[in-house]
């Protein structure tokens, strides 16, 4: 049972405990957390899987998609504020009225098209069965061609914008998923009133109120010292798209951790909260994390290892870091350039390898052992000598974010023989994923932004070993965030500034977070031979992926013709 009441070192009653809720939406689920205001104890947790999950083969209706589609289905998202609030509330013992306040964070970029009360075009009977009707989850990848275009129109054009992305606009953004729904659907595009962002379109529902979040608008949608681009430059794209950001995304900035507004009656049914709660100005998964886990100094790099991996970092200095998702002045902390960049597959590529890699003999094996694939493959390949395997791999199964930002990359293992064995592949995409952070640390240090300590958050910190792949291949000291729903306890955070509990989110986090600082230390001698194995990485990695050999986009071309 929860205490309603604290105690001060006098024994005298002191106020009632006030809690707020976190919701992090992800990519297959949503998490409702349940925290104390004082001091951030996460008192209960739940989660509610998507019902219709991600949409990459087909709509409900059986309707085919393309490759490189990914779509999500809006109520959803709903459901989690049906389901896993109520929940978690009912988990905790605490009392709804004790609650003052519900933050959330999303996945980005994730672009729900809608009428201009907010109504999904896919909840329009007559558009059920189009694509371009339905949310385009960030791993949508198929706008590669717009973005293509955009990142080489804005170089030709010489925007001043491009430089705080790193000279490139990935296909996961607002405008080139945009611009690929008026190129190949303008029925849906003219019928689109309003282009939201999913974190903002939550905030929406829960409030009644529609703010556009400064993180999404900054890291997503090319706003940058108040501005977005040109129409002329938008013109230039396609003369259809001169208006884009004034009749469909231009909306009011409202800053992180501002209140949004209150909740409304009917969230108040869905959720079982007080209605006239403070909700929160919506912000990304990514983002929310980095307070959560006390990052709020400069050079603190925050991971947050999911299916993929997102970094984020405060800097008081600003740079232009090639291949970066972005820079945003506040994008994460007030009074700090916030930078952004990440990996499109982590946990995914291990997934993957699980579910077509993992022969029966071994599921057998780990059964016998109590253990899942993940674990039983991971005890083998702990067992190995780094290099023992004689394999190299590039984490690209999902294209590449950072530094490179083309997703129609793909993965690569080079070394496979007759005896390579499955704890081989495993280990080698293990490391893969920590060469792909290394070569994002080193972008950021060849450009004058120092990293001095990288913090974990996500599921991934319970495997040991990776941890400790991470920390010997990046040779920085490893924390990881004292909490199992980092970006829910983020939210939440966010919740209580916005409750008026604190007066910033500095002060939040440091009452509210939760990191274990250099938990895993480099060993010399191990960081010595994955030295060696980075440098073959490297001239794979620019070999593939920088223009010397453009096989995988040839193969990608030749499956897209096939697919037709």
């Amino acid at each position: 049972m929860v205490n309603a009441e604290i105690q001060d070192e006098r024994g005298e009653e002191s106020r009632p405990d006030t809690y707020v809720i976190g919701v992090d939406y992800g990519t297959l689920s949503g998490r409702a957390v349940v925290v104390r205001v004082s001091d951030g104890a996460e008192l209960a947790a739940a989660e509610h899987a998507y019902t219709h999950a991600v949409l990459d083969r087909e709509l409900p209706d059986g309707t085919s998609l393309p490759p490189d589609w990914a779509l999500q289905v809006p109520s959803d998202y709903i459901d989690v504020l049906r389901i896993a609030v109520p929940e978690a509330l009912a988990r905790s013992g605490v009392r709804p009225e004790q609650v003052v306040g519900i933050g959330t964070d999303f996945t980005a970029c994730t672009m729900v098209p809608t009428l201009a009360d907010g109504t999904p075009l896919c909840e329009l009977p007559e558009l059920t069965g189009r694509p371009h009707a339905y949310v385009k989850l960030w791993r949508h990848h198929a706008a590669q061609a717009q973005a293509d275009r955009i990142t080489a129109l804005a170089a030709e054009r010489k925007e001043p914008w491009i430089k705080r992305y790193g000279g490139k606009i990935s296909s996961e953004w607002e405008f080139a998923k945009a611009l690929q729904l008026l190129e190949e659907d303008p029925e849906i595009y003219a019928r689109t009133e309003r282009w939201v962002e999913a974190a903002d379109w939550i905030v929406w529902q829960l409030s009644g109120t529609y703010v556009r979040n400064a993180c999404t608008a900054g890291y997503k949608g090319q706003l940058q010292d108040g501005v977005y681009p040109s129409p002329e430059y938008l013109a230039a794209l396609n003369p259809d798209f001169a208006d884009f950001v004034t009749t469909k995304l231009d909306h009011p900035i409202g800053q992180l951790g501002d209140l949004a507004g209150r909740l409304t009656a009917e969230a108040a049914a869905w959720t079982g909260l007080p209605e006239g709660i403070a909700v929160c100005v919506g912000n990304v998964d990514a983002h929310v994390t980095a307070p959560a886990a006390t990052a709020v100094e400069p050079g603190r790099m925050v991971a947050i290892m999911g299916t993929s991996t997102c970094h984020v970092m405060s800097s008081d200095q600003w740079a232009e870091v090639p291949g970066m998702c972005g820079v945003v002045d506040g994008g994460i902390l007030p009074g700090l350039w916030g930078y952004e960049a990440g990996q499109s597959g982590v946990g995914d590529i291990f997934g993957w390898f699980v579910r077509t890699g993992f022969p029966a003999s071994y599921a057998e094996e780990a059964a016998a052992l109590g253990r899942d694939a993940h674990q039983h493959l991971t005890a083998l390949a702990a067992e190995q000598k780094i290099g023992e395997h004689g394999l190299i791999a590039l984490d690209w199964q999902s294209g590449n974010r950072s530094v490179l930002v083309d997703h129609d990359l793909s993965g690569i293992i080079v070394g496979l023989t007759l005896s390579t064995r499955p704890e081989d592949v495993y280990r080698a995409l293990l490391e893969a994923t920590a060469f792909g952070t290394r070569t994002i640390i080193e972008a950021f240090e060849n450009s004058g932004v120092p990293v001095r300590e990288l913090i974990i958050a996500g599921g991934l910190t319970k495997n040991a070993l990776l941890m400790q792949i991470y920390s010997d291949v990046t040779r920085l000291p490893l924390g990881v965030i004292d909490s199992t729903q980092g970006p829910a306890l983020g939210a939440a955070m966010h919740a209580a500034v916005a409750a008026g509990s604190y007066p910033d989110i500095r002060a939040a986090a440091h009452a509210m977070g939760k990191a274990r600082p250099a938990v895993y230390q480099p060993d010399p001698e191990r960081a010595a031979a994955y030295d060696r194995l980075f440098a073959e990485y490297r001239e794979l990695h620019d070999y593939f992926g920088r223009g010397a050999n453009e096989v995988m986009h040839r193969l990608r071309r030749i499956r897209a013709e096939a697919s037709v």
